[in-house]
């Protein structure tokens, strides 16, 4: 847990700590794929619960040198992704004062707040016991503590000064890490397009059609094409906000929607598992996610039953 907030005490501590570790060689930055470019195979996903995984994907890039590893090594040693059943993680605080998913102290979090506003998708006003906003909080603290430098080490002993604890973070993300691979993919080449959580499937919705599957994914989650293909159109939609659409070689058509942002113009070529998109709320959409949509021959078929078919499991 984060046991001292931000303060002159804690940065006098950290410089200390950085000062011995650089003059005895013991710190060794962690070098390995930062943000969201390493996607988590079977092993990592069955352990991180999918809008956990999402947020610390998301949470990561604010940080250059900062990795989805570290953060979600933190979130399982501190309270097994907001799991743990005990005073302090879905409300109050614990023994040492501590509360929500990533264990702030209170003054540690306003401070951590103020200095860097968070961004959206969380509480109003936010929230340690929200898992956006203390997700985020948790990249700012460790960017602040020495992660923006490569000294992971130092940011995690910051997060929590104790030698044991940093040492069980540095190998629960290492354990992660091992577990990263390319983007989940069937044997003919089709890309999971968002790890985020299934909510709305296809078929009838009030009294109506839905044609795809909506992937819940906080807003700026990256959106891969799922196949290699040519983007058909790019830009505003009506009901889809801003959406993808991309035509692959069989004729098969994949549609991206409610996007927060695009990465891509039409008549771009692009391959399997390209950022494309970002995950938005555009649009007639109750919440942030990915609506995803496949079509055969004109006509939408459902997501899942398409993967499936391929040997790969859309929702995990």
């Amino acid at each position: 847990m984060v046991r001292l907030a931000v303060g002159t005490a804690a940065a006098f501590l950290l410089l200390l700590v950085t000062l011995i570790a650089a003059v005895t060689g013991t710190v060794a930055a962690l070098t390995s794929s930062v943000g969201t470019e390493i996607t988590p195979r079977d092993e990592a996903l069955a352990d991180i619960p999918a809008d956990y995984l999402a947020l610390y994907q998301h949470a990561a890039p604010l940080c250059p040198g900062l990795d989805w590893a570290i953060l979600a090594a933190i979130g399982k040693v501190e309270t097994d992704h907001g799991r743990l059943d005990a005073p302090g993680v879905h409300d109050g605080e614990n023994f040492a004062g501590a509360g929500g998913p990533m264990q702030f102290l209170a003054p540690t979090f306003d401070s951590v707040v103020t200095e860097h506003p968070l961004p959206p998708g969380g509480a109003t006003p936010p929230s340690r016991y929200h898992p956006h906003d203390a997700i985020h909080a948790a990249a700012f603290y460790l960017c602040d503590s020495g992660a923006r430098h490569g000294d992971l080490r130092a940011a995690v002993f910051a997060y929590n000064h104790a030698d044991w604890y940093v040492n069980k973070v540095l190998a629960q993300a290492e354990d992660y890490r091992d577990a990263a691979s390319t983007p989940a993919t069937s044997p003919d080449g089709w890309t999971i397009p968002v790890q985020g959580r299934c909510t709305s499937g296809f078929g009838p919705r009030e009294g109506d059609i839905h044609q795809g599957q909506d992937l819940a994914a906080p807003i700026g989650t990256p959106i891969l094409a799922a196949h290699n293909g040519t983007v058909i159109n790019a830009g505003p939609a009506s009901g889809y906000g801003l959406w993808v659409r991309i035509e692959h070689a069989d004729g098969t058509i994949t549609i991206y929607g409610h996007n927060h942002r695009n990465h891509v113009t039409t008549g771009q070529v692009v391959r399997a598992g390209q950022p494309i998109a970002e995950v938005g709320n555009r649009g007639e959409s109750t919440g942030p996610h990915l609506h995803f949509q496949i079509e055969l021959g004109g006509s939408p078929v459902d997501p899942v039953g398409f993967y499936a078919d391929r040997g790969t499991r859309l929702c995990p």
